[in-house]
């Protein structure tokens, strides 16, 4: 049994003052107000672990480097307090792609002992809009119409063509992988898209629409077909418009999608955060990093994103050309602008880092704090810095010391 004392506990409904919380076998066992003589937390606060499902490296990981990306920024993540993480792919070749996949299967059946918790995947894949690709890899996207690679070519026994790669060879690894996909980010204007949507949300697997021009019509018929995610709204789609409402404006209006934001200032201005928690409600808002090998470390580091060099600079991640290539954000940092500069509560900053993601992949008993909950929980300092992270019941992080 542990038992933290002398914090502020960051429930769903509320926050119990100077609270005891007891864990038990991994769960929480009980959160009662009032706490031990000199609570060695006194001052302190208890947020669930945050669970970022949007983030493609972090403390000079990227997770398409090596065999072992994944179980490294397991590793990592806990010291900004993330308990639970999606690793997300870019647009990449159906080779990388299963590489990442075949780490994603191996962590979730053996769980990495002093790591967050690896999650199914999101792929932020290849079946996005050219004209809105970022930093995404131009030589990797591919319209969804489908065309016989080399993997469906071989099978059929026609020779090889130019072309390295289709989009049935993509589909080919997401078919063989789709346990371990919770997310797939599509542009649903692209050829064959709005199929691509019907056939994702079929096999259960969460579509989010991004890096796309869809019209406000186009994304509403991809809500329509099932798509229920909208990928770091605002960026990679157009600008919201009072005559052309847009991706964006469908994503605001709908009741039964939840949009991620970049809250690191730089993405999405702040007033526009406002805008949008207050049109979707915390319970419709997950707070992402989107976060990449350069995420935490000091500005002008830089790192790799793919095979792409970025460079942490004025706050943020960019190409060479100054093109932002995801973010240099932590989910701590994401956590205190919300509840600092934005002026939110830490009940619903809480909800955005931790519970809305998780209720998206519908996770049950994760992301929130109550008697039953799994004890994925954070303790923020007096000055909001990641004092200690635990997941299932086990210290895995301490400021100042080995875990």
């Amino acid at each position: 049994m542990t038992v933290l004392s002398g914090a502020d506990i960051v429930g769903r409904d509320g926050i119990v003052s100077s609270g005891t919380l007891v864990v038990r076998d991994g769960r929480i066992a009980e959160v009662r107000a009032g706490s031990t003589p000199n609570g060695p937390l006194t001052g302190h606060l208890i947020v669930p672990g945050f669970v970022d499902i949007h983030i493609h490296g972090a403390s000079g990981i990227d997770l398409l480097d090596g065999d072992e990306g994944v179980a490294r920024l397991a590793g990592a993540l806990p010291q900004s307090g993330v308990t639970a993480f999606c690793p997300t792919t870019i647009a990449c070749a159906p080779a990388d792609l299963a590489r990442i996949l075949q780490q994603v299967r191996r962590l979730r059946a053996e769980p990495p002992a002093g790591g967050a918790r690896v999650l199914p995947a999101h792929l932020e894949s290849n079946f996005i809009n050219p004209a809105y690709s970022g930093a995404q890899p131009r030589g990797c996207i591919r319209n969804a119409a489908p065309a016989a690679g080399p993997r469906a070519r071989a099978a059929a026994g026609v020779a090889p063509a130019p072309d390295p790669f289709s989009a049935a060879d993509i589909l080919a690894v997401i078919d063989d992988y789709a346990p371990d996909i919770a997310i797939v980010t599509l542009a649903p204007e692209i050829e064959g898209g709005l199929d691509l949507v019907r056939r994702f949300a079929q096999a259960g697997i969460r579509v989010s629409l991004g890096h796309s021009a869809a019209s406000y019509d186009e994304a509403m018929s991809a809500f329509d077909a099932g798509a229920r995610h909208a990928t770091h709204l605002f960026n990679r789609m157009p600008p919201l418009h009072h005559r052309a409402p847009g991706l964006a404006g469908a994503a605001l209006q709908r009741t039964d999608v939840v949009v991620e934001l970049i809250c690191d200032g730089c993405h999405v201005h702040d007033a526009l955060v406002r805008v949008t928690v207050a049109a979707k409600g915390p319970a419709h808002v997950a707070a992402i990093s989107d976060g990449t090998a350069i995420a935490g470390l000091p500005s002008g580091a830089g790192g790799t994103l793919g095979a792409q060099v970025i460079e942490s600079r004025d706050g943020a991640a960019r190409l060479a050309d100054g093109t932002l290539a995801g973010s240099a954000l932590t989910m701590d940092a994401a956590f205190a602008r919300l509840v600092g500069p934005l002026g939110f509560s830490p009940v619903d900053a809480a909800a955005m880092c931790a519970t809305t993601p998780a209720r998206a992949l519908g996770l049950s008993n994760y992301g929130y704090i109550a008697e039953g909950a799994a004890a994925d929980v954070v303790v923020l300092s007096p000055a909001g810095a990641v004092a200690q992270t635990w997941v299932g019941g086990r210290l895995v992080y301490a400021r100042g010391a080995h875990a």
